[in-house]
């Protein structure tokens, strides 16, 4: 029997109750991709670039900064790793869905993950910028009996920031299974004249499901991760200006 935790399956048994699942071994797969491609990007780099190697990579690096001082200022440029990182682990764990793998971002347990390190740094700017006393002050604010809404106001932003990226990706991951489920049975149902393994053949499979792929896996996935590191910029950015 197959036991799921938010679709990922489990790939392991550890003693004590530990399991490792179809998501964390996905993750780190891709981690390690990720590792691989730095450290070939910036092998032997030179003063003046002197290939396409370090042409990418130096292109890489200037977009992330301008999207990082463009929307939160030349201040916090520094930030400019960290959001380079989380868009392109998020874009990665959807576009895996495109080689067979379970993507990690169909699985809640990775968005929320994402999600708190955002709420953390935007809770941590917000003390910063008013002091724990204003930041508390903030929730009596315009009236205290409208406290337990801003408490609620406040918590609902890393879960609407989670959610979001797990409802469109795990959306696609069910969706194309379904119709490639469907396809099947159209397949066999159209098909069942011919003689022998020719009524198997899932003639209807060609196509379709790789154009739902394209867009699930593809478009969606891209544009999930972009929004994702656009919102933890600019909550971070208003974060840090205080009341």
């Amino acid at each position: 029997m197959n036991v799921e935790i938010t679709g990922a399956k489990i790939f392991l048994r550890l003693p004590f109750g530990i399991l490792i699942t179809e998501t964390q071994v996905n993750m780190w797969i891709i981690m390690l991709a990720i590792a691989i491609l730095c450290k070939w990007l910036t092998h032997n780099l030179k003063v003046k670039p002197e290939g396409k190697r370090q042409v990418v990579a130096e292109y890489l690096v200037n977009m992330s900064n301008k999207f990082v001082t463009s929307n939160m200022g030349d201040r916090f440029k520094n930030f400019s790793p960290f959001i380079g990182t989380l868009f392109a682990f998020s874009l990665l764990c959807s576009l895996s869905g495109l080689l067979g793998m379970y993507p990690p971002t169909a699985d809640l347990n990775t968005t929320i993950g994402w999600a708190t390190v955002t709420f953390v740094m935007i809770v941590y700017y917000k003390i910063k910028a008013n002091g724990l006393g204003g930041y508390l002050k903030g929730f009596m604010e315009p009236i205290p009996v409208l406290a337990p809404f801003n408490v609620l106001g406040e918590f609902s932003t890393p879960i609407s920031m989670a959610i979001r990226m797990f409802g469109n990706i795990s959306t696609g991951v069910v969706i194309s299974t379904l119709v490639y489920a469907a396809l099947a049975w159209l397949s066999s149902l159209a098909l069942q004249w011919l003689p022998g393994v020719l009524s198997g053949i899932p003639v209807l499979q060609l196509g379709v499901p790789a154009i739902l792929s394209i867009y699930f896996d593809l478009f969606s996935g891209a544009l999930q991760s972009f929004i994702f590191c656009m919102l933890t910029v600019l909550y971070i950015a208003q974060a840090s200006k205080g009341d």
